[in-house]
């Protein structure tokens, strides 16, 4: 029949078309998802990588560490350095290899990036949780786009340590108040601290000028409705005329 796609024509788009199990885009140029093998291959060349970040413990095989070798690929394999830890914790994952990770996350450099594990769920849903609290998401979103990887197969650890991580502990490897060494930043993570900044100094400003309510909002910042619900006698009478 023609016009129909051969069996050829079929494998062809299959293995063009085969992301590794997990995929996601966490930010421009940052990717994550499981352990990449031979049949995600051609779709990962699309994504022109140059680092690809483990942080778990099993080792690649040949196949796949021949196919990093050969496209240029850098594999850091945080998984095998050997972190401190406290022989009885309920942390997932060491503190530091979530520190170094961020830290090479926020290094532009290392771009196009992958941050993989076994599963593609747990240390990778850690470490894209603790990215998100250091770009100043609230919880609720961070533990939301966690669950939706995890599914089933969430763990109630893995979302009390991305609560409980010390954003303090992450030291950006450039400086972003420094012009020179900004541009050496991702421009998400760069725009996100403007964005901080910028709330912060109109907080400043509405609490000098004393227009600030008791729930920290200017009045208009609420809707009509919420402003009136427990005020009832500055509320306006439905028959008022306007």
């Amino acid at each position: 029949m023609n016009g129909a796609p051969t069996s050829i024509g079929r494998a062809f788009v299959a293995e063009t078309l085969s992301p590794p199990e997990s995929f996601g885009i966490v930010e421009p140029q940052v990717y994550r998802s499981n352990l990449p093998n031979p049949l995600n291959f051609s779709f990962l060349r699309q994504l022109s990588l140059r680092t690809v970040l483990l942080l778990s413990q099993e080792i690649p095989t040949r196949v796949v560490t021949q196919f990093f070798d050969e496209n240029g690929i850098e594999l850091v394999h945080l998984g095998l350095r050997a972190y401190k830890t406290p022989e009885s914790t309920w942390r997932p994952c060491p503190e530091e290899l979530v520190k170094d990770a961020l830290e090479l996350v926020l290094t532009r450099s290392t771009h196009p990036l992958l941050v993989c594990d076994a599963s593609g769920i747990h240390a990778v849903g850690v470490l894209v949780g603790c990215l998100r609290k250091l770009l100043g998401w609230n919880l609720n979103s961070i533990v939301n786009e966690y669950r939706s990887y995890a599914g089933t197969k969430t763990r109630y650890v893995d979302e009390q340590f991305i609560e409980l991580f010390d954003t303090d502990l992450v030291h950006p490897p450039f400086d972003p108040d420094d012009a020179r060494q900004r541009s050496l930043l991702p421009p998400w993570y760069v725009d996100a601290l403007q964005w901080d900044r910028d709330d912060r100094r109109q907080y400043a400003d509405a609490r000098q000028r004393g227009a600030l309510r008791p729930d920290h909002t200017t009045d208009d910042q609420v809707a009509a409705y919420q402003r009136y619900y427990f005020a009832l006698a500055a509320a306006p009478l439905c028959s008022e005329e306007e």
